[in-house]
């Protein structure tokens, strides 16, 4: 018998997963309010007739879509402030609610505008960001929210957080609260079928990266390890396929599935320095998230091996590896495929910028790593892969 484990999941109250899965939105919306207000991210959707597809259908289901808001990248201050002033112009209140569709940006800016809604005031966002604000707490509960993801990567559907860029000091920082977590989640393979690839390669990445992050935190529990192994099986031969053939409904289900994993882990257990350092990168030069994230894995893998060798020659073996070392020789050949470079200087970073880089990347998932650095070793380690 195994040893008595405890464990503490927080979950969407939800989840519809399948191909041509879009079709349920009507009755799914209308169990959690009859006003939406739509948060969609590439103009894809609307080229192809989505938004309007949806729109219909929530209508059949007497739920109108009272306000359109488009994201257009990863949300700054500005951009929350500025779709909450939209959103305030609707009174909105009980019978609301938000429906986010798109990319982890998309999602994340939809749920800080369920937030925002109901704060009553004229306050900035900024003001309840973790770390720079005023450290305000949320007045009231946020809108309800129906999470509807497209690119298979970012698993912002099942977390409790939004990322937010702040430009001074420029840094990404999180709004925290446990009604961020979406009440539904309607994934639908089908939507992510016209992602480019690089941007199935770059949220491919972030949901690998999530998934071997939160397997290695020492927050991790048995339940939460055995979700990484499910998606890490699911996302290492699925990338690929989907990147050559996004028409692939196969690999597209598998990393839709992959990225709910992921997702749900690290929202129960947490990341790790590929993330911390991540974040301070798109602060910084703007890289996109997933494509730090995929830069970093193998930096981040080969710095923590010392101290949970063990742990990844286990996880290894689970994924039909012979160890640790071959596991990583297997992530370092990912990043060509999607031509990810392997190093800093790639990305935009200069040497001067190093020290910065270092401080900027202490938060809130670098505090999940496995091994503890100091300052100057993390410095070292991002000098050793300018």
């Amino acid at each position: 018998m195994p040893d008595v484990v405890r464990f503490d999941l927080r979950l969407p109250a939800r989840i519809v997963c399948a191909a041509g899965a879009r079709s349920e939105i009507g009755p799914l919306a209308r169990s959690l309010g009859s006003r939406v207000f739509l948060v969609h991210g590439s103009q894809t959707l609307k080229r192809l007739g989505v938004l309007e597809e949806l729109a219909e259908l929530l209508a059949a289901q007497d739920v109108e879509v009272i306000a359109s808001i488009e994201s257009r990248g990863e949300p700054t201050i500005e951009d929350v402030d500025r779709a909450a002033d939209e959103v305030f112009e609707f009174d909105p209140g009980p019978g609301d609610l938000v429906i986010a569709i798109g990319g982890g940006a998309a999602i994340d800016l939809g749920k800080v505008v369920a937030a925002m809604a109901v704060t009553g005031d004229d306050t900035s966002v900024r003001d309840y960001l973790e770390g720079v604000g005023r450290g305000l707490a949320l007045p009231h509960p946020p809108l309800p929210i129906l999470a509807v993801p497209t690119t298979g990567g970012t698993g912002s559907e099942a977390t409790r957080n939004a990322v937010i860029s702040c430009a001074d000091p420029p840094c990404k920082k999180s709004l925290r609260h446990d009604g961020l977590l979406p009440r539904a989640v309607l994934i639908d393979p089908e939507l992510a079928m016209h992602a480019p690839p690089l941007v199935t390669a770059h949220s491919g990445m972030d949901a690998i990266t999530q998934l071997l992050e939160s397997y290695l935190t020492p927050r991790a529990n048995e339940v939460t390890r055995q979700l990484c192994v499910a998606g890490l099986r699911l996302a290492l031969p699925a990338l690929p396929e989907a990147y050559r053939d996004g028409a692939s409904i196969t690999a597209r289900l598998a990393m839709s599935e992959a990225a709910l994993l992921s997702g749900i882990a690290l929202a129960n257990s947490g990341l790790g320095m590929a993330h911390g350092v991540a974040a301070a990168l798109g602060a910084m030069v703007g890289a996109p998230h997933g494509l730090a994230c995929a830069v970093m894995l193998p930096i981040a893998l080969k710095t923590n091996l010392s101290i949970c060798r063990e742990s990844l020659d286990a996880l290894a073996q689970q994924l039909g590896m012979d160890d640790a070392d071959r596991l990583i020789a297997e992530i370092e050949r990912l990043g060509p495929q999607f031509s990810i470079p392997a190093r800093l200087s790639s990305l935009g970073v200069r040497r001067e910028q190093l020290s910065e880089l270092a401080a900027g990347s202490r938060g809130n998932s670098m505090s999940g790593n496995p091994r503890t650095l100091s300052d100057d070793e993390l410095l070292r380690i991002l000098e050793e892969n300018l």
